[in-house]
C-alpha cells in the first residue's frame, strides 16, 4: 500500500493458506493474522484460496483453520465433490446476497449429480474421525519423507506444508539450495516407471507432491513411499542416469 496502490484501490485480497502450484509453501500464521488486520482496517475482502488445501488436506477442513483466521470468502472446488466437477465460493452472507437474483449464475452452475456427490463428500470428510485419519496420513507421511532427506541431504534440501499436503524440495546443492528441476523430472520419471505416478511443483518444478487420497491404507501409503525412496537412492548413486 505504501508504493504500489491505494487500499481505497483494493476491493479483495486472495491468498493459498498454503501455496499450491507454488511448492506446498505454508503461509506463517502471523503474516496471515496481519493480513487479516490490515483487511479489517481498510475494508477489504480477504479471500481463502482453498481449492487444493481444502477439505481435510491438512487435518483440518480447511487449511487457514491452523492460523485462527477467519476470512471472508472461502474457494473451494477438487476434493469438494470427490472427482466430480464442481467449485464453489462460501462466505460472508452480506457479500453473498449482495448479487442481485440471476446476478451470480453459469451454464453448468448447480449441476445436481455434482452438488449430490458434493454431499455425501461432505458428510464422510466432515466426520472428526475422517479428519483424525487425515491428520495421521500426513504425519506417517511427514516422517518418510523427512528420513528420505535424512538419508540423502545432497539432493533433498526441504520437507515441507502442513498435514498430508507435502513437498520435497530437490536441490543441487544442499547449502545453496540451488534448484534441480532436472532431480525432480528424474524422480518423477523413475517412480511412475514403477508404478506410482507422482508430478511436480514450484517455481522451478523442482518439488515431487504429495496429495495421497484420503482413504489410502498405510500398506498403500508405504508401498508408495518405498518406491520414492527407492527413486531417491537410485537418483544419488547413478542408477538411472
Amino acid at each position: 500500500f505504501m508504493a504500489i496502490v491505494e487500499p481505497s484501490h483494493v476491493a479483495c485480497v486472495v491468498v493459498e493458506p498454503v501455496q499450491g502450484e507454488g511448492g506446498f509453501i505454508p503461509a506463517p500464521a502471523r503474516w496471515l493474522q496481519k493480513l487479516r488486520s490490515l483487511c479489517d482496517e481498510h475494508g477489504i475482502v480477504l479471500i481463502a484460496d482453498e481449492i487444493q488445501s481444502g477439505f481435510g488436506r491438512t487435518g483440518k477442513l480447511f487449511a487457514i483453520e491452523h492460523t485462527g483466521v477467519v476470512p471472508d470468502l472461502v474457494t473451494t472446488a477438487k476434493s469438494l465433490a470427490a472427482g466430480m466437477p464442481l467449485s464453489a465460493v462460501t462466505g460472508r452472507a452480506d457479500i453473498i446476497d449482495a448479487a442481485h437474483p440471476g446476478g451470480l449464475g453459469g451454464t453448468y452452475s448447480g449441476n445436481p449429480l455434482a452438488c449430490v456427490a458434493a454431499l455425501a463428500a461432505i458428510d464422510q470428510i466432515n466426520r472428526p474421525e475422517f479428519l483424525d485419519r487425515a491428520a495421521e496420513i500426513g504425519r506417517r507421511l511427514r516422517t518418510r519423507l523427512e528420513k528420505i532427506q535424512s538419508n540423502h541431504p545432497s539432493v533433498v534440501g526441504d520437507v515441507r506444508g502442513v498435514g498430508s499436503m507435502l513437498a520435497m524440495e530437490l536441490v543441487q546443492d544442499p547449502d545453496t539450495k540451488e534448484p534441480s528441476m532436472e532431480a525432480a523430472a528424474a524422480i518423477t520419471a523413475e517412480t511412475t516407471r514403477r508404478g506410482v505416478i507422482t508430478i511436480r511443483a514450484g517455481l522451478y518444478s523442482n518439488c515431487v507432491r504429495f496429495l495421497p487420497p484420503l482413504v489410502i491404507s498405510d500398506a498403500e501409503l508405504d508401498e508408495a513411499l518405498d518406491v520414492v525412496e527407492a527413486s531417491v537412492a537410485d537418483l544419488v548413486t547413478g542408477a538411472h542416469t
